[in-house]
């Protein structure tokens, strides 16, 4: 279950928080690290302060684009330190344990850490599910990158402990549809609406951003979203008649 659990961090520039972050996962029973175009490659200062997790960063994925690092993952979740422009479902640091671990048992979970300094854009940020605020003291809320991914992989571990203490088999769990395929339905819807002119390409506004939030809100099903395409694909029909 933990192994379909992804940390991944966002153009990471120092090596040292690759280290400490790989040390942070693996005391929590995390092994599966995704590097997305960091500015700098893990060297030797990242493998000392691993401090024996060196496994973890010898193994990390280094990949281009986030798209690439949430490849094949049924569950998003994006840490945010700051309130954006358009609200989005928000979870803490328990809940988010709680629901990696729960889905972590039938599809991969991704973590998303954004840059030391920005943090993730609002464009990425709209590829997850939920965002993660970590509620720290209003006064005094510095944290460093590993101890945010230290905080998070502790509640991963929390719950995971706990679920095999219920001994949970969770076999009734609801199917949800891969972010490949929710990117495949936007990129559909938005052609659709392009076509039809509700979406005017001169002065397209916020409407692709408010219906993603919209459709993250609502989180539909594997099936309910096979329904969308077909609405989609049946309007598409209709229209070239």
């Amino acid at each position: 279950m933990l192994e379909n659990i992804r940390i991944i961090l966002v153009e990471t520039s120092h090596t040292g928080n690759m280290g400490s972050t790989a040390r942070a996962m693996k005391t929590m029973g995390l092994t599966n690290l995704y590097l997305v175009n960091p500015l700098v490659q893990p060297d030797s200062h990242a493998i000392a302060l691993s401090a024996g997790a060196s496994d973890v960063i010898g193994n990390a994925t280094i990949v281009d684009s986030l798209d690439e690092a949430l490849a094949g993952c049924g569950l998003v979740i994006g840490t945010s330190a700051r309130s954006r422009t358009l609200s989005w479902p928000m979870v803490e640091p328990r809940e988010c344990g709680e629901r990696s671990v729960q889905e972590a048992a039938h599809a991969s979970v991704a973590i998303v850490f954004g840059r030391e300094r920005v943090g993730l854009t609002n464009e990425e940020l709209q590829k997850c599910h939920y965002h993660l605020n970590i509620p720290t003291n209003p006064e005094y809320g510095s944290l460093n990158l590993a101890m945010a991914v230290q905080l998070v992989s502790y509640e991963i571990r929390m719950a995971y402990l706990a679920r095999q203490e219920k001994n949970e088999q969770n076999t009734d769990a609801v199917e949800y549809p891969l972010t490949d395929d929710i990117e495949r339905f936007y990129h559909h819807l938005e052609r659709v609406l392009n076509d039809s002119g509700f979406i005017r390409k001169a002065h397209p506004g916020q409407i692709m951003n408010r219906l993603r939030r919209l459709f993250t809100r609502a989180r539909p099903e594997a099936q309910e979203l096979n329904i969308l395409r077909g609405i989609l694909t049946s309007v598409e029909k209709w229209a070239k008649k």
